[in-house]
């Protein structure tokens, strides 16, 4: 099933500081992982529609994300749960699917007041919250708990986040921490 994803972005985060927030406020600390992906293009060119693979260690997912706006909401995820990593990356190979990259993060999770909120640190660029709730409203809401107005939020993706650093994340093959 495809769902509009109500997520937003605080960029440029002291991460420690945020962490802190959260908890004081009266969030959930669910962990740290490491994450990895990899990307493929649906139609090459249109960087409004991609394949995702992750791996969260303790899930792997299969993802089509389609991008109407850079707005809170303006994303549409259609979403299944996979068996293994590496053997779906095999399959999708034999369905003509080749990775354009590969790329990894690391993700430390927490709930507060209905959210779900992400301290994301990806390689080259600083870390930022992710905050994802059932409604824009409630994205906007739990950001102000943080301290945080709705003009310090963003929609954007990922690919757009690495360009505001100069930054062209799609002429990147592979994106790792030791790279």
């Amino acid at each position: 099933m495809s769902v509009i994803e109500y997520e937003a972005k605080v960029l440029d985060i002291d991460s420690e500081k945020v962490a802190g927030l959260i908890l004081d406020k009266g969030g959930a600390d669910l962990g740290e992982v490491l994450q990895r992906r990899y990307v493929y293009d649906i139609e090459p060119g249109d960087v409004s529609r991609w394949v995702r693979l992750r791996d969260t260690r303790s899930r792997v997912t299969l993802t089509v994300k389609e991008i109407d706006s850079d707005a809170i909401g303006g994303t549409r995820e259609t979403e299944t749960e996979v068996g293994d990593f590496e053997t779906a990356n095999a399959l999708l190979g034999k369905l003509g699917y080749t990775p354009k990259a590969y790329q990894e993060n690391r993700r430390h999770s927490f709930t507060l007041d209905g959210a779900q909120l992400e301290i994301d640190s990806w390689p080259r660029i600083p870390a930022y919250l992710e905050i994802e709730a059932d409604s824009r409203a409630e994205v906007v809401r739990v950001a102000a708990l943080l301290g945080f107005d709705e003009s310090s939020l963003t929609g954007e993706n990922t690919t757009k986040v690495y360009a505001r650093y100069g930054i062209d994340l799609s002429g990147i093959a592979e994106l790792r921490f030791d790279a």
